[in-house]
């Protein structure tokens, strides 16, 4: 009898789960999953195995289904239910009207950064948003490019015992020059971790990028049960404390230098960091705590380094491959500097318009971030008719935004920088690295004049060529890629240099 009586209990809590969810099956009738295959109670959660290249290659499929269905599909992880947006049209619709981020995967940034204003819910996220803008100013950003010039131009000089000496990883260079600029600029310290990258922050900060990434894709470890348990925790927790200690300590010390200089603190340049524009900017003592200051701090440090250090890293290996637009950011270089060696200055990026292509057209090809998802929480009626409704989250495949033929072309999968000199895109949203509307990056500029310095520097030094025994028809092929948090290739970004000199 007591079987019985549980068995239609549980018949009849399927019956009203499936009735009270009847509005979000009806968009999953309406938005084909496409060729995806479906399995019972765990829906497509089965397709997510594997390497983290096969993660990719799958949002690289259901980035090609939408797009071959106008934009749109859907997939099931559970009971949850995802939509695919690969259609610009859809996706200002959908990232002007959600503004709440998944929490399945902010939740596991949050655990270094707490409620920096990337990570943060909306609440949280809103008044942190303005008193950050102004910071980003243009005005402000330009003192920074004689940082980048100096930090980039002392890689051009380290990379020297290895140019002409065959194939390596450019991925070190990069991601210690993109860390030393952001330290430099946001907190006003040299790291010095290009020439010294066993510096204990630089190691506790690629450490945990690392735990943070493993975690994601580790489902079983999602749990905090679980994974508090574990021996990577301590691990975790150690390097984390070492991360804050040295944040806060800095924060501290800046407070007790605006204090003695009558809140009118400046180096020897003139230039004031991002520390001391957040602090003055949120109404200095009485702004932000220590604690607010820390988690921004953190969200710059870690958005800042690995956004331009993959992007430019992406525009080296592209640059050894097509020798043809090599060439043409060369000429640009030469019609600016001519042979000289002189410091790459803010007046001299506008004049880089070629390179300011290629960098745009190598973000959209390999976006460091291919995937970003937002929560519905209030219908929302799409560009197709469908209506969406609370429960549902947005799947943004940015890959196959970036690579939608109806936007981009017959050619959207070819290397083409010259399209970003044609003329205006057709859809704002078409090209969205650093994602769309309110909740788009800030550090957009940012990013775009350090990489744009650092590349500019390195074609002023070298030649950029493929691995030696590359096979030429191998050029023109798709990178091979992989998800850990940010989108990598899977081969590390192995290239060779010459000198020009």
């Amino acid at each position: 009898m007591f079987w019985q009586l549980l068995l239609i209990a549980v018949a009849f809590w399927i019956v009203y789960l499936r009735w009270q969810r009847r509005r979000i099956r009806k968009i999953y009738t309406e938005i084909s999953p496409g060729e995806l295959q479906e399995l019972p109670i765990i829906g497509h959660a089965h397709l997510l195995g594997g390497s983290h290249e096969d993660w990719m290659n799958l949002f690289k499929k259901a980035a090609r289904i939408a797009n071959n269905q106008g934009g749109l599909s859907s997939f099931w992880m559970g009971p949850k239910l995802y939509i695919v947006v690969t259609d610009p049209e859809t996706v200002d619709v959908v990232l002007k009207s959600c503004m709440d981020k998944d929490d399945t995967t902010m939740r596991y940034c949050r655990t270094l950064t707490g409620n920096g204003s990337i990570f943060a819910a909306v609440p949280i996220w809103r008044p942190r948003r303005k008193i950050l803008a102004p910071t980003f100013s243009m005005k402000n950003l330009n003192q920074f490019v004689e940082i980048f010039d100096q930090q980039s131009s002392l890689m051009t000089e380290l990379l020297r015992p290895v140019a002409g000496e065959g194939d390596f990883s450019i991925w070190k260079y990069m991601n210690t020059y993109t860390f030393d600029s952001v330290c430099e600029s946001a907190l006003g310290v040299k790291m010095n971790s290009q020439q010294n990258s066993d510096h204990h922050f630089m190691k506790a900060f690629e450490k945990l990028s690392h735990l943070i990434a493993r975690r994601i894709v580790t489902v079983w470890m999602h749990p905090d049960v679980i994974y508090k348990n574990l021996p990577i925790y301590k691990e975790f927790t150690k390097n984390r404390r070492l991360l804050f200690d040295f944040v806060d300590k800095l924060i501290q010390n800046k407070r007790e230098e605006l204090k003695n200089n009558n809140n009118q603190l400046y180096d020897q340049s003139g230039r004031r960091t991002f520390l001391e524009m957040m602090i003055m900017g949120s109404g200095g003592e009485r702004g932000y705590t220590d604690l607010e200051l820390r988690e921004e701090v953190l969200v710059i440090i870690l958005a800042g380094t690995d956004t331009s250090a993959v992007g430019a890293s992406y525009a080296s290996v592209l640059l050894s491959r097509f020798p043809n637009v090599q060439e043409k950011v060369y000429e640009e270089l030469q019609d600016v500097f001519g042979d000289s060696d002189r410091p790459l200055t803010v007046q001299d990026l506008p004049n880089l318009k070629y390179l300011d292509a290629v960098m745009k057209e190598t973000l959209r090809m390999y976006p460091p971030v291919p995937v970003t998802v937002r929560e519905v929480h209030n219908d929302v009626v799409l560009p197709s008719g469908v209506t969406l409704v609370d429960g549902v989250s947005i799947f943004n495949n940015i890959w196959g935004i970036h690579r939608n033929p109806k936007y981009w072309g017959a050619d959207a999968d070819v290397f083409r920088p010259e399209r970003f000199l044609d003329g205006p895109l057709k859809h704002p949203a078409q090209f969205i690295p650093f994602s769309y509307a309110s909740r788009n990056c800030l550090g957009y500029n940012y990013a775009m004049m350090s990489m744009k310095t650092v590349i500019a520097n390195l074609v002023r030094a070298y030649k950029v060529l493929p691995p030696k025994d590359m096979n030429p028809a191998q050029l023109k092929e798709p990178l091979r890629v992989k998800f850990n948090l940010m989108m990598k290739p899977v081969d590390d970004y192995i290239l060779r240099l010459e000198s020009r000199k």
